[in-house]
């Protein structure tokens, strides 16, 4: 990783990626050169706020999706401009995972990624609010919403409860 000085801030950037327009969302990341599996890509930075702090964005979830719960006290906001790794998007299907250690967040590769392929990870959300985040990562195994693997089974029944309600309601 090297970094780039930007008035009292560091840009993070790494050798293996550039950003470009996605087809997921916005900007995204792209492997520059082919990756090996378990590299450490780039780290996560941004500022540590309180969790007090934090719970304040359940209100706008476009300033939620760059959270990291870094300890009971503190979250890590990485919506600041010097987080380059803040434009990895994300996908149902990921070929990164995020390693946090020591307060230090580090995007590392689940398997070889080639040359030109977006870099994406599961962003893992809770099922509050899951409605809100709808995910456009267009993989076979997407599930329509940015919810974290684990919680897959509970969402679909939240999502056929609706259904059926929808269903009754609409017929009245």
């Amino acid at each position: 990783m090297k970094a780039i000085l930007v008035t009292k801030q560091m840009i993070t950037t790494s050798e293996y990626i550039e950003v470009r327009t996605s087809l997921i969302h916005g900007s995204g990341i792209y492997a520059k050169k082919d990756i090996p599996k378990e590299t450490r890509i780039i780290e996560y930075i941004g500022e540590k706020i309180s969790r007090l702090k934090s719970e304040l964005f359940d209100e706008n979830p476009e300033k939620g999706i760059y959270l990291f719960e870094l300890n009971k006290k503190y979250d890590l906001d990485g919506n600041v401009e010097y987080n380059t790794a803040r434009f990895i998007n994300h996908s149902c299907n990921p070929n990164c995972y995020v390693e946090i250690k020591n307060e230090e967040i580090w995007i590392l590769s689940i398997n070889e990624i080639k040359k030109g392929e977006e870099l994406t990870y599961d962003y893992g959300f809770p099922l509050f609010n899951f409605l809100n985040y709808k995910c456009n990562c267009g993989t076979k195994k997407c599930v329509g919403y940015i919810v974290e693997r684990d919680l897959w089974p509970k969402m679909f029944k939240k999502l056929i409860k609706m259904k059926k309600k929808n269903l009754v309601l609409s017929n009245k």
